[in-house]
């Protein structure tokens, strides 16, 4: 039996949480459980604020909206959808961002580096030149634009289709002047330039981690997952196109996941900075110029 119109919000969230925990289903798309899941489907469907508090728990809630909250749960647990691609929304740093089947679900560690101004690696962003490669949704680069105005910022993906989302994105926050979108195969097409910072979530997935992803990873971009055997075939490009857009001072944030360990093997007599998040989060290691093109010289 669904979820019927006159039932309190507190009801509903307390009625799929215990649904969702015999559903078997996987959090990793902007929750990590299913109180957290049940809260922020109920208040998305219902269009209540996601930061509301008691004050909507005794809100009944109407045919419609019940309605909608069926539909929402059906695709979550039968479809086992992201629930940010049924609300068509996603939150990452504080900032909303449209969120479909065209990219990724924002979800990067990254965002706490840029939250923290990229400290301790670089003396904050202002007036910097920001490259989001592998961008998606854009969210990263818009981050970084949000948090400082005189901040330029080139997205770029290989996706078309990723990147006509990242343009909505763009246009959503008003930063039509100041974060630019571009279509390239790795950097091939990125405008010639010397950025400051250069950030980094590309394909990083093994392929034994692709034979077993969840079923709720599987509505996501294939080309924004999968990079060969050991997770790292677009690395290997990035590093050897990355250092003719660095300048000395230039810094690298790059992230690899799970395919960390692969990284750490294919270097073993490199040392790399691993970054740790007090948000969560891991695999996101730290590169300067020198040390892009000491590793890209390991490769050939």
């Amino acid at each position: 039996m669904g979820i019927s119109a006159g039932q309190t919000v507190l009801a509903c969230i307390e009625r799929l949480d215990q649904k969702f925990q015999h559903a078997d289903l996987f959090y990793g798309h902007g929750s990590d459980n299913s109180w957290d899941e049940a809260v922020f489907l109920v208040l998305g469907a219902c269009d209540l604020p996601l930061n509301s508090g008691d004050e909507v728990a005794t809100v009944s809630l109407t045919r419609a909206q019940a309605e909608r909250v069926n539909d929402w749960v059906n695709q979550r647990v039968i479809e086992r959808k992201p629930l940010p691609y049924i609300s068509g929304k996603a939150w990452l740093g504080g900032a909303e961002f449209f969120c479909d089947k065209r990219a990724l679900v924002p979800r990067s560690p990254l965002a706490e580096v840029i939250l923290n101004d990229f400290q301790p690696w670089c003396n904050g962003v202002r007036g910097k030149e920001v490259l989001d490669l592998c961008c998606g949704g854009g969210s990263l680069g818009i981050l970084a634009a949000l948090n400082h105005a005189e901040t330029q910022v080139v997205l770029a993906d290989i996706d078309p289709d990723a990147l006509a989302l990242a343009q909505l994105n763009v246009v959503k926050h008003q930063l039509e002047s100041h974060v630019q979108c571009v279509q390239s195969d790795v950097l091939a097409s990125v405008p010639p330039r010397y950025f400051d910072i250069v950030l980094c979530n590309p394909p990083y997935v093994d392929s034994e981690d692709m034979s077993n992803l969840p079923a709720e990873y599987l509505h996501e971009p294939h080309i924004a997952l999968a990079s060969g055997r050991d997770g790292l075939d677009f690395t290997r490009q990035l590093l050897a196109q990355l250092p003719k857009f660095l300048h000395s001072n230039s810094v690298v944030f790059l992230e690899l996941g799970n395919s960390w360990e692969h990284f750490e093997e294919l270097f073993p007599q490199i040392a790399i900075t691993w970054l740790e998040f007090e948000r969560g989060g891991w695999g996101v290691c730290v590169l300067t110029k020198s040390e892009v093109e000491e590793l890209a010289l390991a490769l050939t």
